[in-house]
């Protein structure tokens, strides 16, 4: 049980409003901890707004843990999806298809996925895969957390920090959840940018969604439909830090989207996002004492920070919790 709070200074000091910092700071402030979250972006800013996003573990290890974040975060984005309203999360039907075969990707039997019947691989497709899981319309659910945040007592700040010697002095607990900015701000060499961009464009009526999920493909292929909209991506592009959308990706996209599902070709773009996914030989979920209290890192999720989130963000309270006394 956390100790009471005040309305001063904060138990815990939470970095990075990405969809990582804001649900390990609402599971915090829920259960009782005094929590601020410091970042030099707001939500909207962050990379999580870029991402597609579904329940998919992309670019993540260590395997064994990552199941059992995604099982976790499974079941959490289940349940608000009871009202895709207000949270933006949905249950949807889909596919990942292969234009080689291969085997079932090894999450498959956590969303209960079975083999596609050959009317519904699309064209140049030898197998895939159908199953129901979460559609996340990233805009409206960062926003979900906030509100969610704020209704159990945390608070939010803008605020760059050049150092976590600077965050420690802030309060007796400290999250790091930098995403790619840990690779200054810790400084931690290890983690490094793959830049995503994703194109958002009117839906000419896909209900469900696309994965391209070919052993080896160069090239990202997913559509994801978010009522009027549909997100088509994308990019996955190792040490590069541009934010800046860039218009021949755009089409390279639309191109490659269109291949699959030939009507989205003419459909108006409403919007290109860019986001820097955290890759790092393995997540890095650790807590370590300081000086002056208690370092919890939770960084480095790949392109699977969405799918991951809940289940770190669990354990990463859990593990707080757990030392509270010591950083008292």
């Amino acid at each position: 049980m956390a100790k009471p709070t005040n309305q001063g200074r904060p138990d815990v000091v939470v970095v990075g409003a990405g969809v990582s910092g804001l649900t390990t700071a609402v599971c915090l402030a829920e259960s009782g901890f005094a929590v601020r979250v410091d970042s030099d972006r707001p939500p909207a800013a962050t990379t999580s707004a870029a991402a597609g996003a579904a329940w998919d573990p992309y670019l993540v290890e260590p395997q064994q843990a990552v199941r059992r974040w995604s099982a976790v975060a499974l079941a959490d984005f289940a349940a608000l999806a009871a009202d895709p309203q207000d949270t933006g999360v949905r249950m949807a039907g889909g596919t990942h298809q292969s234009r080689v075969p291969c085997p079932a990707p090894d999450w498959a039997a956590t969303v209960g996925a079975r083999a596609c019947t050959p009317a519904q691989l699309h064209p140049g497709y030898a197998v895939g895969w159908h199953y129901t899981a979460p559609l996340v319309d990233m805009p409206r659910y960062l926003g979900y957390l906030v509100r969610r945040l704020t209704a159990a007592g945390g608070r939010l700040r803008a605020h760059r920090y050049g150092s976590l010697a600077e965050v420690l002095a802030e309060a007796p607990a400290v999250v790091n959840c930098a995403g790619s900015g840990a690779r200054t701000l810790v400084p931690d060499p290890a983690t490094d940018a793959v830049r995503g961009q994703i194109a958002v464009v009117e839906n000419p009526g896909v209900t469900d969604f696309f994965c391209d999920d070919t052993p080896g493909a160069q090239d990202l292929v997913y559509a994801y439909p978010h009522g009027a909209a549909l997100v088509l991506g994308g990019t996955a592009d190792p040490g590069d830090w541009d934010l800046r959308p860039d218009p021949a990706a755009t089409a390279a996209i639309i191109r490659r989207c269109a291949a699959v599902l030939p009507q989205v070709r003419d459909a108006a773009v409403l919007d290109v996002r860019v986001g820097l996914r955290p890759v790092r030989p393995r997540v890095r979920l650790a807590a370590e004492p300081t000086a002056s209290g208690l370092l919890l890192h939770n960084y480095g999720h790949g392109g699977a920070g969405v799918t991951v989130s809940w289940g770190c963000a669990r354990e990463a309270a859990a593990l707080l919790r757990d030392r509270w006394p010591a950083t008292a």
